[in-house]
C-alpha cells in the first residue's frame, strides 16, 4: 500500500540530517505532483506527528540571546548569516510538512495541500543551495549555533491552524520579505555570486509562501464568517512573541496578500500611520 500523504509528512519530520530530510522532502512533493498532474490524488489520510521534528546532532540550538552576534561586513559574519538563513529554511521544510500532517481533522480543499508541498518542495531546494553556498565557503551547516526558538510558533499554534497560518507565513515568513533584499545588497557587494543567486531564487519563491498563508487564512475566515483582519490581530497577539519591526517591504507584502491595515497596527504598539 502506498502511503498517504500525512504519512508522508511523517517521514520527513522524522528525518533528522538536513540533506536527507530535504532529499525526502523532494521526493515525496513529487510523487504527489505527479498524481496531480495524471489528474489522481493521493490519499491525505492522518498520522501522528511529533511535537519536534527530528534534528541532526549539530548545530547546537541556544537560546536567542546566546547566538552569537557576527559583523556581517565580515566574511565570517557573512558565513553567520547564510548559516541562520539555512537553518530557518530548514525548518520551514518542517513547518509546511507539519501543517499538513497536523491539521487532517480541518477539512481543506486538494489546493490547500497543493499550495503546502510545492512550498515544503522549495524550501528543500532552498535549504540545499544555502549548504552548497557554505561549502563554497569553507564551511557548512552545523558548523554554527543557531536559534533554538524556531520551533515556539509551531508549538503554540499545534492546536490552531488559523493561528498557524497567521504566524508562521504571513508573520515569519513575511518577515523574510523585508529584510532578503539588504541581504542580497550584502552579498552583492561582496562579490559572492552563489549567495546572491540563493537569495534571489529564496526572495521570490517565499512572496508565494506568504501568499498561500495569506489566501488559506482568509478562506478560513469566509467559511466562518469571520473578519480577516481582526481575526489576524488577536492571533498574532496571542501566539506571536514579540513586535512586528518596520520598515516593512509593503510592495511585496501587498504582492503576497498583506495590506498594510494587517500589520502597522501590530508595530510597535503603534497604529497604522495616515
Amino acid at each position: 500500500m502506498k502511503p498517504t500523504l500525512a504519512e508522508m509528512a511523517v517521514e520527513v519530520l522524522c528525518t533528522a540530517d538536513g540533506r536527507e530530510k530535504t532529499a525526502l522532502s523532494r521526493r515525496h512533493a513529487a510523487t504527489w505532483q505527479a498524481a496531480r498532474a495524471a489528474g489522481t490524488m493521493l490519499p491525505v489520510g492522518r498520522a501522528c506527528p511529533p511535537d519536534r521534528p527530528a534534528r541532526p546532532v549539530k548545530p547546537d540550538l541556544l537560546d536567542p540571546r546566546d547566538v552569537p552576534r557576527r559583523r556581517p561586513g565580515s566574511a565570517q559574519g557573512r558565513i553567520a548569516m547564510l548559516h541562520a538563513v539555512a537553518h530557518i529554511e530548514l525548518n520551514a521544510v518542517d513547518l509546511h510538512w507539519d501543517i499538513i500532517a497536523r491539521f487532517t481533522d480541518t477539512a481543506m480543499p486538494p489546493g490547500f495541500y497543493d499550495d503546502w508541498v510545492k512550498a515544503a518542495d522549495e524550501e528543500s531546494r532552498h535549504f540545499n543551495m544555502l549548504c552548497d553556498c557554505l561549502e563554497e565557503l569553507d564551511s557548512h551547516y552545523g558548523a554554527l549555533p543557531a536559534h533554538a526558538g524556531m520551533w515556539r510558533a509551531a508549538e503554540d499554534t499545534a492546536t490552531d491552524l488559523m493561528g498557524r497560518l497567521a504566524v508562521v507565513p504571513m508573520v515569519l515568513e513575511a518577515r523574510g520579505l523585508d529584510v532578503t533584499p539588504g541581504m542580497i545588497a550584502l552579498f552583492d557587494g561582496a562579490g559572492l555570486g552563489s549567495a546572491v543567486e540563493a537569495l534571489r531564487v529564496i526572495y521570490a519563491e517565499e512572496v508565494h509562501h506568504v501568499a498561500y498563508g495569506s489566501k488559506w487564512f482568509h478562506f478560513l475566515c469566509g467559511r466562518h464568517a469571520l473578519d480577516p483582519k481582526e481575526v489576524f490581530h488577536d492571533l498574532v497577539r496571542r501566539y506571536f512573541h514579540g513586535i512586528l519591526k518596520p520598515p516593512f517591504n509593503e510592495e511585496k507584502r501587498a504582492e503576497a496578500g498583506l495590506p498594510p491595515d494587517f500589520y502597522w497596527p501590530l508595530a510597535e504598539g503603534r497604529a497604522f500611520p495616515g
